[in-house]
């Protein structure tokens, strides 16, 4: 029988914080979104004093200032660091592993037949903890589906944070109180669909028939019902590569001049090549897109994107800079207050896939690409960077509470007396 283990890390934008920072520990935590303008994350704390998820911060404010409530800016560099050591940490504890999300990954622990499969979890939770100092929780099951209502259980109802609902007893009694709406895969409509048809709870789900299921969401809720019986429907699933490339935000202030939305954009090409370089691919067109921002009645809008096919397929983010450039001068107009300006890199081909060019000499072996990248991965991001993303930077978010790069700024390290 097939075994997989959910492991989600438990409040990972406010554990990261607290790594670092062990007065935090016991406090209430909340993390801003881009610009700090709305809550996207939130410790156990600050939800028990009801502060929901995606409000505006300066609806809170009273009840922060009452409850000394820590406010951070996203600090996505120290995020995403933490969650690659996690990651690495789970590797070396199963042969089969899938990163489902920044702090969420499926294993395999079948192959492995460890003797006492608790203790064998208990020690996953603990190693990831020492070396990480991020708690996690894990639930297991017989299917991908079944382990993370586990892993549900695990986080909400357990004291040790891990949960085991292989046994046909587990599933009865959590899936006939489980809103089927909080099943993975199940979504909103979904869920209001299954509602119209009686179907409230997980168990009811379960106990359908497939070829209804079928019928009214698609072969995907059908191998969700069966997932749910512990039939194993859905295995592991590599990195898969992606077929576009978004790098976007909103500038810390509103722009009206073309030259900082250019800097803006540059420094989003760079971003997106990097990501298209990793997943060693290349792209065949770039679109730009700007837009005013659209709460701001009594401003003129405008919104607007170009595509521009590239002649050759490329990974260089010097040519990719110069195409979005392009792609800005036909849309950009004086006269309007800009919020955000964004690169997508679409038709994204293998880089082992090489079209000869006539009367082109395309070289597709610049080493310059590798060695910006090995040098940025080995010093922080942006040790080496192209002049038309700009030094000042006058465009960047705003993240005035952002907590140090601990482990990815050299300048910014942990500092101990």
């Amino acid at each position: 029988m097939k075994i997989f283990a959910l492991v989600d890390c438990n409040n990972f934008y406010a554990s990261c914080e607290r790594v670092f920072d062990p007065r935090l520990k016991g406090r209430a935590i909340v993390i801003l979104s881009n610009n700090d303008g709305c809550i996207v994350a939130r410790s156990n704390e600050a939800k028990a004093l009801g502060i929901p998820m995606g409000v505006p911060l300066f609806e809170q404010k009273a009840i922060i200032k009452k409850h000394n409530v820590a406010v951070f800016s996203s600090n996505y560099q120290l995020y995403g660091d933490m969650s690659q050591r996690v990651m690495d940490s789970l590797r070396l504890h199963a042969l089969d592993m899938e990163v489902y999300s920044i702090d969420e990954a499926f294993l395999r622990l079948d192959p492995l037949q460890p003797r006492n499969l608790y203790e064998y979890c208990k020690t996953i939770r603990a190693k990831v903890l020492q070396w990480t100092g991020i708690p996690v929780s894990i639930g297991i099951g017989p299917t991908k589906v079944l382990a993370k209502v586990a892993n549900h259980v695990a986080k909400k109802q357990t004291d040790d944070g891990i949960f085991d609902i292989r046994s046909q007893q587990a599933q009865d009694e959590i899936l006939k109180t489980l809103d089927v709406g909080k099943i993975w895969g199940i979504a909103g409509r979904w869920s209001e669909r299954l509602n119209r048809m009686g179907i409230n709870k997980a168990a009811q789900l379960r106990d359908a028939s497939p070829t209804i299921i079928r019928k009214h969401l698609s072969v995907v809720g059908e191998r969700i019902l069966r997932e749910l019986k512990g039939q194993s429907c859905i295995d592991l699933e590599g990195v898969q590569s992606k077929k576009s490339i978004m790098s976007s935000k909103s500038f810390g202030k509103l722009l009206t001049k073309k030259e900082p939305i250019e800097e803006a954009l540059a420094n989003y090409a760079a971003r997106a090549c990097e990501k298209l370089r990793k997943q060693n691919s290349r792209a065949q067109a770039v679109h730009v897109f700007v837009q005013t921002n659209g709460f701001r009645e009594t401003d003129p809008q405008y919104n607007n994107g170009f595509t521009h096919t590239l002649t050759t397929p490329t990974s260089d983010t010097r040519l990719i800079i110069e195409a979005a450039k392009f792609c800005l001068s036909r849309i950009y107009k004086p006269g309007y207050r800009y919020k955000k300006t964004g690169i997508m890199l679409t038709g994204l081909i293998p880089a082992s896939l090489e079209q000869k060019q006539l009367f082109v000499d395309v070289n597709h072996h610049n080493p310059l690409m590798a060695i910006v990248d090995r040098i940025n991965e080995d010093h922080g991001s942006d040790t080496l960077f192209f002049g038309a993303q700009g030094v000042n930077r006058e465009w960047k978010m705003r993240c005035g509470s952002r907590s140090p790069r601990y482990t990815t700024q050299w300048d910014e390290l942990l500092m101990v007396r």
